[in-house]
């Protein structure tokens, strides 16, 4: 006999001013099972995640929890009916202990006063329940990013949830931690639970998961057990179409001199960095946490001070002292984090795309040329297939691949002759990734130099004419892409052995399998 619903999305729709963000969405999720929800940015995740923890109230339809019909006004409703979320930017407060953070709004008192023995003995409970050994009274903010999630995981055991939703809960993890947090997802599992699991990682969602639903622009596409599907049938009913070649490479003419970096030290690199790249070439960078991938490509770009070195864009020495300076000379950079680096989250679309280009389109080089901003934005939003009602919905409402794609929309309105991008498929689903490939082979059709960090090796293997390996703070080797695989990549990538009593760094895996992770 299968397992009982435990939650029921019963003909669940959200309507936003010029969107209709969910059409009538209805599938349940059973005690005791792991149900996968998929689909591409913008299809409807997010928001259904939001009404389920009560930050949203549906514009029609209910959920049913143990099949009785709920509505959520807030979110005290949703922890009261033993629903719990847990997103990827993780709702705990840095600055508080750990068990103040478990137990925040429900503190053990005693005669007005918080009672600190009972609390740091029922916080050491929690944490025995995930396999945390962490003391009680570590401020939260201490701690490293999978500890904080074990902590928000036991955060919702405290409130008695038997329903938990996980919202790409292994973006910023290593795979050591990934098999730690699905051994506890097991265990909840296996206590009756039931665990709605969103990402974007096809290998995990068949590793974990029993059961998938499917969203398609606001619309249930199917529910079914994963056990009748292949991965190339998800990923076709995610994206309505076949995606043949998702990387989309082909071989291109190198179009002569690119970007040269010469002996180029700043801050998080160990030694001297030298390498360089053709016009018309994408050159990837690969390496474990930490390597200095991105402190690199910081200091190319003038985001962070070069003590040494030089570097040459298309035969031309440059001093590139700021982002302003390499903006100037067509060097740009796409950033690991978008939130916080790439976006201006309370302005619009429009804005965010024509912040850097409308210096040179202002009238008199103060007043805004309104109908240039507007045309370019539109060609912009077109080109990249950006989902967004219009363009001057904020931007922080958009979905992270759509974010990304206004932050390409910016540079495609420069004349970019070096783009660097620091992991600039992650979290980002799949018809979005090849959409993104696709815009890179076009740059490098057009002669620019395609710089790429990736932590996904599949991914880095897949779109690459070259690809350098880091190492602790320093390049071990560069590489063409047909002698490069997955193997020599990683041999490159682990940390040296350290003299003895040395330490190694906290970010380097214990064997090979760790610096792996699976391309979705």
């Amino acid at each position: 006999m299968d397992p009982s619903p435990a939650l029921g999305f019963e003909r669940v729709s959200m309507e936003f001013p010029g969107v209709m963000a969910l059409r009538e969405v209805s599938f349940d999720v059973r005690a005791g099972s792991v149900h996968a929800l998929v689909g591409e940015n913008g299809a409807g995740k997010s928001t259904l995640l939001k009404i389920l923890s009560g930050a949203y109230t549906p514009s029609g339809g209910a959920l049913a929890i143990d099949g009785h019909p709920r509505v959520f006004r807030h979110t005290a409703d949703a922890l009261a009916a033993g629903v719990a979320v847990i997103y990827q930017e993780l709702h705990l407060v840095p600055e508080m202990s750990v068990a103040e953070n478990l137990f925040l709004g429900h503190l053990p008192r005693r005669l007005g006063l918080v009672n600190r023995r009972e609390l740091a003995a029922a916080a050491r409970r929690q944490l025995e329940l995930v396999g945390e050994a962490i003391d009680p009274d570590t401020k939260l903010g201490r701690l490293p990013l999978a500890q904080r999630q074990m902590v928000e995981i036991a955060k919702a055991l405290t409130r008695g949830a038997r329903i938990i939703a996980f919202d790409e809960p292994t973006s910023s993890l290593s795979d050591r931690e990934v098999r730690r947090l699905f051994t506890i997802i097991r265990e909840l599992k296996a206590r009756g639970c039931a665990i709605l699991y969103v990402s974007h990682r096809m290998e995990e969602i068949f590793t974990l998961c029993d059961r998938v639903t499917v969203l398609r622009d606001g619309r249930h596409v199917e529910t079914a057990d994963l056990a009748t599907l292949t991965r190339d049938a998800v990923v076709q009913r995610m994206v309505g179409r076949k995606l043949a070649d998702i990387y989309d490479y082909a071989p291109r003419a190198h179009a002569g001199s690119g970007l040269a970096v010469e002996g180029l030290l700043g801050p998080g690199l160990a030694e001297p960095c030298s390498f360089e790249v053709a016009a018309g070439e994408i050159f990837g960078f690969f390496g474990l946490v930490g390597a200095g991938r991105t402190e690199l490509l910081r200091v190319i770009f003038g985001a962070a001070e070069k003590t040494a070195g030089r570097v040459t864009v298309l035969g031309a020495g440059l001093e590139i002292r700021s982002p302003r300076d390499a903006i100037a000379v067509g060097v740009v950079l796409c950033p690991e984090d978008r939130k916080k680096e790439g976006i201006v989250p309370i302005r619009s679309v429009l804005e965010n795309i024509n912040l850097s280009a409308r210096r040179r389109q202002a009238h008199a080089g103060i007043l805004i040329n309104e109908t240039w901003e507007r045309t370019n934005a539109r060609q912009r939003i077109d080109q990249l297939r950006v989902r967004t009602p219009s363009a001057r919905q904020l931007v922080r409402n958009l979905s992270g691949g759509n974010q990304q794609k206004v932050i390409l929309g910016r540079w495609l309105s420069e004349t970019v002759k070096v783009i660097l991008l620091d992991e600039p498929t992650r979290g980002i689903d799949v018809g979005a990734k090849s959409e993104i490939y696709t815009m890179m082979q076009n740059l490098a059709r057009q002669g620019v130099c395609v710089i790429v960090v990736s932590s996904e090796l599949p991914e880095v293997l897949g779109i690459a004419d070259r690809i350098a390996v880091m190492r602790q703070g320093r390049i071990a080797a560069v590489l063409d892409r047909t002698d490069a695989t997955e193997e020599k990549l990683l041999k490159l990538a682990l940390p040296l052995e350290a003299p003895l009593g040395a330490r190694t760094p906290s970010s380097a895996p214990a064997n090979a399998d760790e610096g792996v992770r699976a391309f979705n």
